[in-house]
């Protein structure tokens, strides 16, 4: 058995091996260690290996899904090794000391779960690789439970932002990647092949040519191949259900880098959970494939503004009718996941329960189906999706003929065919219930006959049925002549045969086990009818989530008085009475009101520079007029009163940032690597919040850094900016950049006491409130009456002085500075690159190092 084990373990690799024996999956030497220690079960330890007893540890084959989870949960992978063939069969092939064969037929990753307890309904499990080929990059994705693939054609620059904005369960990269860094998992370059990728998704999905599915570069064929050579090897050949690919861009919706989605807290809080995201205070998806389709439409805003205006349409149509509205979420809340139902039973995992979901999901999706082919003018939108609830009838009809009304999970057990669906199942039934009812006469019989009250007819596994007695009562059975036949003594009963229970017995357990095999080859053949529609299945549980969404958005947006925004194709971001609609939330359920605050960026002022004093509403502000164009390009009603949006094609946040310790970078480090790529990147369709750009380092370096990204934005990237800070010397470039306009949040100063207002104003701030702050925080007052001191020193050095922004007036704009610069820097490589240096004799050399010195020095 443990050269099996070996062979089976040196096959599973880097996983854990559950092997299979007898009602437990079983777990020996390292694995054993790490499973005992992180499933908190008993670590034993059985025979000799080398000389060391094995240390093993195991779980029940019945309860298996649980310890998975924890397992998977804990970053592990789980070759499953089954048993595939019976004892008999083992014993008939080799003997009667026969080993049973064992094969692994599952590698269990955290990418490639269907089971539903092991996933989050509300979120997608994506499985992603990445390919490359040439100059191109392209990501490979799937979620597996619901048979969805896409291929994403991007570059170089947005894989990170693409892989933080799909948050995967597994990543996939070739061996030599320039994507290690983004890799949990490594298979071999020959599963990247392009060519052999191509092949591969035609024989998946039986065609000719991939032309009508998109024209794939060949990075997507590097990256679907890896991808479906990767879920063949976790399924061991079986590969789970997956549909035609769908074929994007990157360019197809807004680019949000993974920083930003951090500081946005877009789908997953700061402390990294749903709670208190973006998400979570928009969700009011009454079905798990809607808010796994809302989080995806939040994760990627649309660029294509008329598909956005289609959703709005829908949305706005379930906003102004309510009635409708109540309807459709009514009969959404009854349907049962039918999208994933459908994957497990693609996948070889199906229970009978999951063809009674599709049954009642499909139903319940025609009959929502007739009540929206009601509507008089639907939304396009909608008109597309009402005919995909419909056209399962015969499904519908067969499901509803051959399955009881609650099909169980198990379907060993037998019982979810339902009665009259076939005539020779139920003889075999009613041959069965006659021998139970038999059987029943018996036990009355046998109790009469020898006066025991307490006799009973049992069965088990190991003896079938039997009669079981109280010990002491026992003796009169014993006889020879009593007609039983002793079977078993145990601790307080004993066990006895009797020939015409023996007859009947086998005439209930022969019927049992034809019905049993009857009831899986139904299960069986209906699993494969439901199969042939698949892709008209997964059609109509994408309508039912797309509906699902747009409802859920009319229903937020009543709820708050949301707004539909209006979105045109020139740069321009108009929002009245704009709120942040998580704080918004937060403030409600503490009794508060929260300041709505108008934003209007243009051409003439599409740079807001923002001052007042900590605490004062400066990154809320900022935040939520990027959260308002995160929701109007994702299809929503947006939190204002009105909203005009020119679309965002790259939106970026720089507020508030953390060290990276593990890749040796300080806060401030992080705080410039992410403004780096902001002005790198940004383009003029862009939108850019910055907040307390510069303040990790020293007073004059941060005031240098601020007032040079300012002019940068302001001169080279053009895009429409919210820059917070307080550095106040900044408010002077308003006199240089005619786009930039100076705002501040308002606060007062009432008998001592700080009142900060939370409204957006024109014009600087006046000061900061730094002490007034620090007092509302708690500082002493004995350190405030000290910082109070210092404070006066210091700005009585700054009247006499002119501070520390003197001379900022004589600079020239950021434009004159960057060119003088390059100037001076580009005459002295040029000198130097066409010194040919083997040529100079040493006086020449002598001779050009002071040449090069002098103009070194006209530089400086």
């Amino acid at each position: 058995m443990m050269a099996q084990y070996l062979a089976l373990k040196a096959e599973a690799e880097d996983c854990l091996l559950f092997y299979r024996m007898g009602d437990f999956f079983e777990l020996f030497f390292d694995d054993a260690k790490i499973a005992s220690a992180c499933l908190d079960i008993a670590l034993t330890a059985r025979g000799e290996h080398d000389g060391e007893r094995i240390p093993m540890c195991g779980v029940p084959a019945h309860a298996m899904d649980g310890y998975l989870a924890r397992l998977i949960k804990a970053g592990h992978r789980v070759a499953i090794a089954e048993q595939t063939e019976t004892p008999e069969q083992a014993r008939k092939r080799m003997g009667s000391k026969a080993l049973v064969n064992r094969a692994i037929v599952r590698v269990v990753t955290a990418g490639t779960l269907t089971e539903e307890a092991l996933l989050d309904s509300r979120t997608a499990n994506w499985c992603v690789a990445i390919g490359e080929a040439a100059t191109g990059v392209a990501i490979a994705c799937a979620d597996i439970s619901t048979g969805r693939l896409e291929v994403v054609e991007t570059d170089m620059d947005r894989i990170a932002a693409e892989i933080a904005r799909l948050s995967p369960a597994e990543t996939i990269v070739c061996d030599g990647t320039h994507f290690a860094e983004l890799g949990t998992a490594t298979r071999p370059r020959a599963d990247f092949d392009s060519a052999n990728g191509e092949a591969r998704l035609k024989r998946l999905f039986g065609v000719a040519t991939l032309d009508g599915f998109g024209n794939f570069s060949r990075a997507g064929l590097a990256a679907a191949g890896g991808l479906v050579a990767y879920l063949e090897h976790t399924a061991k050949g079986s590969l789970p259900f997956l549909r035609p690919p769908r074929l994007s861009r990157t360019d197809a919706a807004m680019a949000i880098d993974a920083a930003t989605r951090e500081s946005l807290e877009l789908c997953i809080s700061q402390s990294g959970t749903r709670k208190g995201s973006l998400l979570d205070a928009v969700d009011r998806t009454v079905t798990g494939a809607g808010a796994r389709l809302l989080g995806q439409d939040i994760a990627a805003p649309l660029m294509d503004r008329g598909a956005v205006d289609a959703r709005l349409d829908l949305v706005q149509r379930f906003h102004d009718d309510s009635g409708l509205r109540d309807m459709v979420r009514a009969s959404l809340r009854a349907l049962p996941d039918i999208g994933r139902a459908l994957g497990r039973l693609a996948a070889g995992r199906g229970s009978p329960r999951d063809l009674g979901q599709l049954r009642d999901g499909l139903d319940g999706a025609w009959r929502l189906g007739e009540r929206l082919d009601a509507i008089g003018t639907p939304p396009p939108l909608l008109a597309e999706l009402a005919p995909q609830l419909r056209g399962h009838g015969a499904l519908i009809d067969l499901l509803a003929r051959a399955l009881v009304p609650e099909p169980p999970i198990d379907a060993s057990n037998g019982g979810y065919i339902a009665e009259g669906y076939d005539a020779a199942l139920d003889d075999l039934r009613d041959a069965g219930a006659g021998g139970r009812r038999a059987i029943a006469a018996l036990e009355a019989e046998y109790r009469a006959r020898t006066g025991i009250t307490a006799l009973k007819v049992r069965h088990n596994g190991v003896l079938g049925y039997h009669i079981e007695v109280p010990a002491r009562a026992a003796d009169p059975l014993m006889r020879p002549d009593s007609g039983f036949t002793h079977r078993q003594t145990l601790a307080g009963v004993v066990r006895f045969n009797a020939p015409d229970l023996h007859d009947v017995a086998i005439k209930v357990t022969q019927a049992g086990a034809h019905a049993l095999t009857a009831e899986a080859a139904h299960l069986e053949e209906l699993t494969g009818r439901a199969l042939e529609r698949s892709e008209a299945v997964a059609a109509t549980a994408d309508a039912l989530a797309r509906i699902d969404v747009a409802a859920a958005l009319a229903e937020r947006a009543a709820e708050a008085g949301w707004t539909r925004p209006a979105l045109v194709d020139h740069a321009c971001f108009e929002i009245e009475g704009g709120r942040h609609p998580v704080v918004e939330e937060a403030v409600a359920r503490a009794g508060g009101r929260f300041v709505a605050n108008d934003c209007t960026l243009s051409e003439d002022s599409r740079l807001w520079l923002v001052t007042g004093p900590n605490m004062g509403g400066k990154s809320t502000f900022l935040r939520q007029n990027a959260l308002i164009a995160v929701l109007a390009q994702a299809g929503s009603y947006v939190p204002a009163t009105r909203a005009t949006l020119g679309l965002v094609d790259r939106l970026f946040s720089r507020v508030g940032a953390s060290d990276n310790l593990a890749r040796g970078r300080s806060t401030f480090m992080v705080e410039m690597v992410e403004t780096a790529a902001i002005l790198a990147q940004a383009t003029p369709r862009s939108f850019v919040i910055l907040d307390e750009v510069g303040r990790g380092t020293s007073t004059y370096d941060g005031l240098a850094i601020a007032w040079a990204v300012v002019e940068a934005i302001h001169e080279d990237n053009r895009c429409r900016c919210l820059f917070a800070t307080h550095y106040h010397e900044l408010t002077r470039l308003a006199e240089r950049c005619d786009a930039l306009t100076l705002h501040n949040v308002r606060a007062r100063e009432w008998k001592g006491e700080l009142v900060l207002l939370h409204e957006v104003a024109e014009g600087p701030a006046d000061r900061s409130y730094g002490l007034a702050v620090a007092r509302l925080a708690g500082l002493p007052p004995l350190t405030i009456r000290r910082a109070k001191a210092v404070l006066d020193k210091l700005e009585a050095g700054r009247a006499k002085t002119g501070g520390i922004a003197a001379g900022l007036d004589d600079l020239p704009l950021f434009a004159a500075a960057a060119e003088a610069e390059e100037e001076k820097v580009d005459a002295l490589r040029a000198e130097l690159e066409a010194i040919d240096i083997d040529a100079l004799s040493p006086r020449e050399a002598l001779e050009t190092l002071y040449r090069l010195k002098g103009l070194a020095g006209d530089g400086a």
